[in-house]
């Protein structure tokens, strides 16, 4: 098997072992999705302008639908798990690369939700419980990580969309990708892929989605616990 297979799995890994944790605590798991759901409340009103934006609204969506929110990834991820050796042989090296970085973000985000959602057990999440969750939670280097291969999945997607024979790849994919089991990858790809070439070009937004979050994770470790302040980034949280 391929390194690039073997670090694919070791993610999904990371995922599966999280997902098993969550089913064996059903208050757990109603956690996550609860917190998973304020967090996609969260982005709709930091990005409120860019969701109404002509240019880039359909590219904020994705980053709505796919990357935030309580979205169940399980046929996503079991399709991954599956046919990891497969995807690799099947996809250009460019998509391969984008699929590990994906893969890397998913694991870090679901790891990371885990530990907020046992900081909310037992209690109503609402702006002052996410602000003490994020707090005991911590891990500073691993919020500029996540932050990180937000971007570099935007990014990706963005480059690949300046090499059309990609997308014409992609398109002769659909079939082979169907009979391997990978129809919601390619669904992923194929979307991202539409979506970010239509956007003409993704510097400004991916410059202003890393700037919003970065000042949001900043003000979410300095925020006073208790304070009533919601001045500033914090005013984004519901």
């Amino acid at each position: 098997m391929s390194e690039d297979a073997h670090r694919i799995l070791a993610e999904l890994e990371v995922v599966s072992r999280e997902r098993a944790v969550r089913a064996a605590d059903p208050a757990l798991a109603a956690g996550v999705v609860a917190l998973k759901a304020y967090q996609q409340q969260r982005f709709a009103r930091t990005y409120a302008d860019l969701l109404a934006s002509p240019r880039y609204a359909a590219a904020a969506r994705f980053f709505l639908e796919e990357l935030y929110g309580p979205k169940d990834f399980s046929q996503r991820d079991q399709q991954f798990a599956r046919v990891v050796p497969g995807l690799v042989r099947l996809f250009p090296k460019e998509i391969v690369d984008t699929v590990e970085v994906l893969a890397r973000l998913h694991a870090l985000s679901e790891t990371l939700d885990t530990q907020m959602a046992r900081h909310l057990l037992g209690t109503p999440l609402d702006r002052q419980a996410y602000v003490r969750a994020w707090q005991a939670t911590g891990q500073r280097q691993a919020r500029e990580q996540q932050i990180d291969f937000t971007l570099a999945v935007g990014r990706d997607l963005d480059r690949l969309t300046r090499k059309p024979f990609l997308r014409a790849s992609l398109h002769l994919m659909r079939g082979p990708a169907r009979a391997a089991g990978l129809p919601a990858l390619q669904q992923f790809l194929e979307t991202g892929f539409d979506t970010f070439k239509a956007m003409g070009g993704a510097v400004e937004f991916l410059g202003t989605v890393g700037a919003r979050e970065r000042e949001l994770a900043r003000a979410l470790f300095d925020a006073v616990t208790g304070s009533e302040d919601a001045g500033g980034a914090l005013g984004q949280l519901p």
